[in-house]
Formats: C-alpha cells, structure tokens, sequence
C-alpha cells in the first residue's frame, strides 16, 4: 500500500478526535494529497468492521453502523435534553447563525441561558461571533460534534418539512397551534369586540364630562 495512505490512515486511527484536511497535514506534510487519500480509505473500509466517516469538513473511523450494538455498553446515564433545549437545538441547526432575540422571536418565548449553556457543555452548539446590528447580539451555531453525534455529513441532511410530517412529528405543533388561535379568537368574542369596548368607554368619559359640567353650572346658580 502507499505510504501517504498509509500514512493518513495511521494519523486518523490515533487521533482521539476527527480530523480536518488541516489538521491531517500538520502531519503528513504536503506532498500527499489528502484529499485523494481520503476518498480511496473512504472506500477501502466502506464493507469493513470500521469505517471512515466524515462529519462536517472532519474525518474520523468508527464502528460500522450494523455491527455497534456489539460493542454498546449498557450504562446509568440519566441525561435528557429538556424540551426547551430540543426546540433551540432544532432552531439553531435550522436557521443557524441565529442570536437570542431571534430563537425567541421563532419560540414565543423567552429561552432561559440555562438552555444555551447545556447545549454548548454537551458539544453540539457554539458561539458564531456577533450580529452586526446595534448591539451587536451574540450569535449561535452547530458544530461539528453536533453533526457526529446525529450521523450528519452536513445540514443539509437534516429531515425536511415532508420528513417531518412523514413521520408525525408536526402534528402536536399544528394541534396545539390551532388550539392557541381558537382560544384566543374565543377570549375576543367573550370580551366583546375591542372598537366597542373603546366607544363605550369614551361614552362614559363624556357622560361623566357633562354630569360635572351641570353639577358646576348649578354651583354657580
């Protein structure tokens, strides 16, 4: 076999983390073209036990996906994302660079730093910089942990709308979205309508304006 495959072969197999092109060269040097090499290890390994990965624009070998619960340790791990955590994940990833005010803004509601500091202590988000609007907001993106941990190559993997209602994963959204505007509609109706609720209101100021008035000019008399 070539020595630059080999080479790069040797440099992903004793790193404990994956690996850009980058980081590869520090290596290897200059003279293979890392690249090349990755596609034909990509294919090398694709029917074998271990197999090259790449996540994002990183690179690493594991376990073949049809052979992992060989090696799956059962352990108490009691970690559950909460729901709040979930949505801005999934907004993130979605719509990422995104700053606070705009999750909040796609939420409704407002996102708790708790929320942000999770998913950034579990890897998957990070600060992208700042928006360059008055105020100049900190903004947040994925990162390539994020896209390991799913078995993404690139956002661009992420499930679509039609996935998502494939799968029935928007129908308690649409439910719960639909139940919200019909309360509300019927919080309106039970409260009269608003433009009625103001005339009768300024009636009131001016009956009180002229009962005051006859009440002075009779002072007067």
């Amino acid at each position: 076999m070539d020595v630059g495959i080999r080479a790069v072969e040797a440099t992903l197999f004793a790193s404990e983390n994956p690996m850009t092109i980058a980081d590869i060269k520090l290596y290897v040097g200059d003279d293979i073209d890392i690249r090349a090499t990755l596609k034909r290890l990509e294919s090398d390994y694709a029917e074998r036990g271990v197999t090259l990965i790449r996540a994002g624009d990183r690179w690493h070998f594991q376990t073949a996906h049809d052979l992992s619960h060989l090696l799956r340790r059962e352990r108490a791990e009691l970690r559950k994302l909460s729901r709040a955590g979930m949505e801005t994940l999934a907004i993130i990833a979605y719509h990422e660079p995104v700053s606070r005010a705009e999750i909040e803004a796609i939420r409704g509601v407002q996102v708790a730093k708790g929320t942000l500091d999770v998913l950034m202590e579990a890897g998957w988000v990070r600060p992208a910089g700042r928006r360059e609007v008055p105020g100049r907001p900190l903004i947040y993106a994925t990162t390539a942990e994020f896209l390991t941990h799913f078995g993404l190559q690139s956002r661009k993997d992420l499930p679509g709308i039609d996935d998502l209602k494939a799968a029935g994963l928007l129908d308690p959204v649409d439910l719960a979205l639909e139940r919200m505007e019909m309360e509300a509609e019927e919080a309106i109706e039970s409260a009269g309508h608003p433009e009625a609720i103001v005339n009768a209101s300024l009636d009131e100021e001016s009956e009180s304006e002229t009962t005051l008035s006859l009440e002075n000019a009779e002072e007067s008399a």
